[in-house]
């Protein structure tokens, strides 16, 4: 495996700024470098490929030797050891999970790369936290809101909490003013509608929306 171009903590920087990670599962493996390509220009930097889309590990491959440049590529919806290694190899900049793996995170640490581990409760995210993640999945967010991320993190600060599942433009703001350092965002951003009719300037009016709902949260 080749050596980081950047480093772990540049990339953790990269992930909350503006906040907004693009969870994407394509329908074909033709589509991701147009739909990446789309999101980077709206401003989207933080792209995560779901093992969900076809041939991801060779979609991964691919996007970070075209526009790995211009944006951060990680993998999404790891579930096992091989897969983990497999993305990181493929040049995956990120990890991440749904569920609390947290052996995944000796190697993601391993290959340089930062790992977002799930977690639903307060328990949950805790023991994935000392385990050494550096982000935590609150996955699904869409019925918890912000103030339950708000709850959590009051007596446990110091956790980067990421919520994925549920978040769309109107909401993206309070999940980041309730201490949310980023956010996963999935079909209220890529829709399968756009996927269907590849409408990629429509996909980038609605990353700038995100980026720049994010933006103003932060300011």
């Amino acid at each position: 495996m080749k050596s980081p171009s950047r480093s772990r903590s540049e990339v953790v920087s990269m992930l909350a700024d503006p906040g907004i990670i693009a969870v994407v599962r394509a329908q074909r493996p033709d589509q991701v470098i147009p739909m990446s390509q789309a999101l980077i220009a709206g401003g989207v930097v933080a792209i995560e490929i779901t093992m969900t889309t076809p041939n991801a590990i060779d979609a991964i491959r691919e996007a970070c030797e075209l526009t790995g440049d211009r944006a951060l590529f990680g993998v999404g919806t790891v579930l096992d050891v091989d897969t983990c290694r497999a993305a990181l190899a493929a040049g995956a900049e990120f990890v991440v999970t749904p569920i609390c793996r947290t052996e995944l995170i000796a190697i993601a640490h391993a290959a340089g790369r930062p790992i977002m581990i799930g977690a639903y409760t307060p328990t949950e995210a805790q023991l994935a936290h000392e385990a050494g993640a550096d982000f935590i999945k609150i996955f699904p967010a869409d019925t918890l809101g912000p103030g339950y991320m708000k709850n959590i993190r009051a007596p446990l600060p110091h956790l980067r909490i990421v919520p994925t599942g549920g978040v769309d433009v109107q909401n993206v703001g309070d999940f980041l003013k309730a201490g949310c350092v980023a956010v996963g965002v999935g079909s209220s951003l890529v829709s399968a509608k756009i996927l269907r009719e590849a409408d990629w300037p429509a996909l980038t009016r609605k990353a700038a929306e995100f980026v720049e709902a994010a933006r103003n949260a932060k300011a």
